[in-house]
């Protein structure tokens, strides 16, 4: 009976998570959310299927209360990192400091990529470089982040240092004409250039423009190459 409780139990929970997610799909739940919540439902119906298993021993459910109750305080110290991660999890679900898709830069370690997952204790980023980064969620909801993906634009600003003895004033007509002539600039006329600093041995010379987010990377590449020929 209990194997036969165990099997079908199991079933019943993986069939249920799919109604669930199929139901929270269909509202438009987003991703990141709807996947925190059949997490939850998911642990929720297993310890259910564990109090029902215990009733076929003839375990008493007071007694198992009793019994959880009792080891609560030590599993709790105990477990004190992935109860910071589990109440993480649930702040970023509700503060939606960002989601599934979005572009995110966390200030803790400097990891940097696309957010591919977030489960119940931990974070996925996906990097440039196809990197899979997992991040603790307490990490994440304690510490300052950068969502790039929040806006649909970006700034790209961009430094080039430039000889006392060049021509700077002809240096800085070349990167505005780089900026301006670059298909990702959003509004040539907002292309800005200007002096940033008069270093020891050059001239730091900057530019910059708003650009979509996707252009981002490929558009720093190539006004860097426009620049340089």
């Amino acid at each position: 009976i209990t194997v036969i409780t165990l099997i079908i139990g199991y079933w019943l929970i993986k069939w249920v998570a799919k109604l669930i997610k199929r139901a929270l799909d269909k509202f438009e739940v987003e991703e990141g959310t709807a996947g925190f919540l059949v997490s939850i439902i998911k642990v929720a119906f297993y310890i259910i299927l564990g109090f029902a298993i215990a009733g076929t021993f003839g375990v008493d459910a007071a007694s198992i209360v009793a019994i959880l109750g009792s080891a609560g305080v030590a599993i709790g110290l105990a477990i004190q990192g992935s109860l910071s991660n589990f109440a993480g999890g649930i702040l970023i679900i509700l503060l939606k400091p960002f989601k599934v898709g979005d572009y995110i830069i966390e200030d803790n370690k400097g990891n940097a990529g696309t957010v591919t997952e977030i489960s119940l204790f931990y974070t996925k980023l996906q990097t440039l470089d196809d990197r899979t980064v997992v991040l603790p969620n307490g990490t994440l909801a304690n510490t300052s982040l950068t969502n790039v993906s929040k806006t649909p634009t970006r700034l790209l600003e961009l430094k080039f240092s430039v000889a006392y003895e060049a021509d700077w004033k002809r240096a800085m007509v070349i990167i505005s004409e780089a900026f301006r002539t670059d298909e990702a600039c959003v509004s040539a006329d907002e292309v800005e250039t200007y002096i940033d600093e008069l270093a020891d041995s050059s001239i730091v010379l900057g530019g910059r423009c708003n650009v979509l987010n996707e252009n981002y990377r490929y558009a720093k590449q190539r006004i860097l190459e426009t620049v340089l020929s």
